[in-house]
């Protein structure tokens, strides 16, 4: 899995701000898990929140078929039917 670099979470040129509101216990576990990682509390929010939400785009963003379905489609791509009067007219548009 691609990780985030030192530059991707904290740029040179500009930062914004992200403001959270949480438990008392919650900061206090995430207080604990930053301190075993020899980290800040903002730096180990911020590396765990960017992971996960690069693993939430890349579920998001990518397309998983069953094999007879990929099949299908690939077999779609290679033999494309002819096109219909729609799809003429909409390219002349453009």
């Amino acid at each position: 899995m691609m990780s985030a670099t030192s530059e991707t979470l904290h740029p040179r040129s500009e930062s914004a701000r992200i403001n959270l509101r949480t438990s008392p216990e919650a900061k206090a576990l995430i207080e604990r898990a930053a301190a075993l990682m020899g980290t800040t509390v903002s730096s180990f929010m911020l590396q765990n929140a960017y992971e996960a939400a690069q693993r939430l785009v890349a579920g998001h963003d990518t397309l998983t078929l069953a094999d007879r379905d990929r099949d299908a489609f690939l077999a779609a791509m290679d033999n494309p039917g002819e096109p219909n009067q729609a799809l003429r007219d909409l390219l002349r548009r453009g």
